[in-house]
């Protein structure tokens, strides 16, 4: 599996992480398959979250990883949304969060916390304890965010005493907001809508690791663009490129993200282990600079 550094971390990462939100569609012995299928084919960093399936999936998580040396697993987590009530940024919701995700996936630490979109009583100060607190407790080793801007993350950054190394946010070939407003600069047209403050440049700046999430989905959650009558052409010119590498669809939709140099790190969402095996092989496939382009027109999207 093909690594990137991990922010200012330290560490090397798999390009790929895998997001265990559904998890829960298997059984234990089927998750047990998944872990180890992941292990097998180099992809070690799990995404989790302590709403996804209300716990269940870190709980299932925790039985499937049971035998498995720690160290050989990347886990990261995230925290802060009270589901239909409110989000939750304070001192005490994050440590209590982190202590039972600790216990729901049966370990000691996390590799990595991500506060769980923005909240907007978020005080700096409180976010920085917390912190600080699970550090100091090895708890957690690492810290990030999700679907915050640039003024966010240097609101946490002007108190928080370690570095920001990941910001997850949704991104595909169909839903790249990111990159139009970088190329329809000055222009009177919808790509051109600065709708996040620069935020893949600022991660660029500041070595944020950006996470796209939903790698294969257009708009918010309405479905796959692979195999969509509402993106023929995309279809068509993921198909050809596929031919041509000898490869799935799927394997190039990610192989488009992986090429851009900001070195993005896909949340791979997948159960299904033919399909894992696809999205990993896009690790081996460099397009060239005009398919990148090709398959970003075909998407929708234009050149100035």
């Amino acid at each position: 599996m093909k690594t990137i550094p991990f922010g200012k971390s330290g560490l090397q990462v798999p390009a790929l992480a895998l997001g265990c939100m559904r998890l829960t569609k298997l059984d234990e012995q089927g998750a047990q398959r998944y872990v180890r299928t992941a292990l097998d084919l180099g992809a070690n960093f799990f995404d989790h979250a302590d709403i996804y399936g209300g716990g269940k999936c870190e709980e299932l998580f925790g039985k499937a990883i049971a035998g498995i040396p720690r160290e050989q697993l990347i886990i990261q987590s995230k925290c802060g949304i009270v589901p239909g009530k409110r989000y939750d940024f304070s001192k005490e919701h994050i440590l209590t969060s982190v202590d039972d995700i600790l216990k729901r996936l049966n370990v000691e630490y996390l590799d990595v916390l991500l506060l769980h979109r923005p909240d907007a009583l978020m005080d700096p100060v409180e976010v920085a304890e917390a912190f600080s607190t699970l550090k100091a407790a090895g708890k957690v080793n690492h810290f990030g965010v999700s679907n915050q801007n640039p003024y966010q993350m240097a609101l946490l950054r002007k108190y928080l005493p370690m570095p920001i190394v990941a910001n997850q946010l949704q991104m595909s070939v169909t839903n790249c907001t990111m990159i139009t407003q970088g190329m329809e600069v000055n222009m009177a047209t919808n790509g051109a809508v600065g709708r996040d403050g620069g935020v893949l440049d600022y991660c660029r700046l500041n070595d944020i690791t950006i996470q796209p999430w939903s790698p294969f989905q257009y708009g918010f959650f309405e479905g796959v663009f692979i195999g969509s009558e509402k993106y023929p052409e995309l279809n068509k010119k993921l198909d050809e490129i596929a031919v041509k590498y000898g490869v799935s669809a799927t394997t190039i939709a990610v192989a488009w993200l992986l090429r851009h140099p900001a070195r993005f790190q896909p949340i791979i969402g997948t159960m299904n282990l033919s399909r894992l095996a696809e999205c990993v092989k896009a690790c081996d496939v460099q397009l060239t600079r005009q398919e990148w382009y090709d398959i970003y027109l075909s998407a929708g999207n234009m050149l100035p």
